[in-house]
């Protein structure tokens, strides 16, 4: 890449510290020869299980993964790292986290060794301008992260960190802040959100738990006025989602999940065309919709 391409794609930062943002991003890409816009994803976890069972979820997974170009690194925003603050894992090798219970031991014998990134740590918390993102060494990799990007990648060859949620910020300060990491799409990351935009586990259905396509009618709603939104570019009301009535209300009891797909969703850019898939309700009360864009 030479010095005009790298500017051209860097023009998304903010003016603000650009030259010291520039720098940081430069040190982490110098050796990388990508110059095409990566996609972003967002990808609908469901159960732990999805990470050893054989479904169309899974079958979908890794039928997008052949789609895109293989990436230098992954960023991945996981429903489970919520935390006072915005923290980036920084270490050189992120151990595999099992943070669920009442699972078969075979799940928990699962171990995702992809090495991390510092440098791409390092990076993000550099290029973002709107609050401080601190390094973090103890977290490591959790189930919404390597339970999907174990079918995307299985070799666990690809660099990758989480980026938190911090869960003292509204959904508006999460879409801001995905914006500032527009530039890193043009430096060969591939960035996840990964969480269900319908989850609601205290009205699950566990007897359909296994029924593809088993969904309550608020649950079905909720989905397709969602995708109303995603699939036209209107973000405003997926932002304001708790002004939109019952059904989101009853979709979105809580946000962990759900923000995630507003990451996604803020690093679109104009006229960027989104492919949904995997696009099924399970136990009635989740979705796993899930996107790609680009």
């Amino acid at each position: 890449m030479n010095r005009k391409q790298f500017l051209a794609a860097a023009a998304a930062l903010p003016l603000t510290g650009l030259a010291v943002k520039l720098n940081s991003l430069n040190k982490f890409v110098d050796e990388l020869n990508h110059t095409a816009k990566m996609p972003v994803l967002f990808l609908g976890h469901g159960s732990p299980m999805n990470a050893i069972e054989e479904n169309e979820f899974v079958q979908g997974f890794r039928k997008i993964s052949h789609e895109i170009e293989k990436p230098t690194a992954i960023l991945v925003v996981s429903a489970h790292w919520e935390t006072r603050g915005t923290f980036v894992t920084a270490m050189e090798n992120p151990t595999t986290i099992h943070d669920f219970g009442g699972f078969p031991q075979a799940l928990f014998d699962v171990q995702y060794p992809a090495p991390g990134s510092p440098e791409l740590a390092q990076a993000v918390k550099e290029i973002v301008g709107s609050k401080e993102v601190h390094l973090d060494e103890k977290w490591g990799l959790d189930h919404g992260s390597w339970s999907v990007v174990k079918h995307l990648y299985p070799n666990a060859d690809v660099p990758i960190i989480q980026m938190s949620i911090d869960y003292t910020q509204p959904a508006s300060h999460h879409y801001a802040l995905a914006k500032e990491l527009t530039a890193l799409r043009r430096k060969g990351v591939l960035i996840i959100g990964s969480g269900n935009i319908v989850h609601n586990l205290g009205l699950v259905s566990w007897k359909n738990l296994n029924t593809v396509g088993y969904a309550f009618d608020w649950a079905q709603t909720a989905n397709e006025k969602m995708k109303e939104y995603i699939n036209s570019g209107n973000h405003a009301p997926l932002i304001d989602f708790h002004k939109q009535g019952k059904e989101f209300q009853l979709a979105i009891p809580t946000p962990e999940h759900y923000i995630p797909m507003l990451y996604a969703l803020a690093l679109q850019e104009k006229n960027e065309e989104l492919t949904i898939f995997n696009d099924a309700a399970v136990a009635g009360a989740l979705t796993m919709t899930s996107f790609k864009i680009g």
